[in-house]
């Protein structure tokens, strides 16, 4: 592994979630330059823009969704028996 402290485990998880889910949504919106051959092209340039844009609201974000999702959920009590 590489060695990066526990204590910046929240900060490895927003760079791999933001890079991915900008990977993803780049690729989808790139669909239509299939026809002309510059997909990859358009695909990668429009993914490092949107990830460069991501990263930090997800970081900035993710405890405010964590605090939200804990008070919209209850913790679920095992049954007897």
């Amino acid at each position: 592994m590489l060695g990066i402290p526990r204590r910046f485990a929240h900060f490895v998880f927003g760079t791999i979630q933001s890079g991915l889910t900008s990977l993803i949504a780049a690729g989808i919106a790139s669909v239509p330059f299939f026809a002309d051959g510059s997909f990859l092209l358009h695909w990668l340039r429009s993914w490092l823009i949107a990830w460069f844009l991501m990263l930090p609201v997800v970081l900035f974000a993710a405890p405010f969704i964590r605090g939200l999702s804990h008070a919209l959920t209850f913790e679920e009590r095992s049954r007897p028996g």
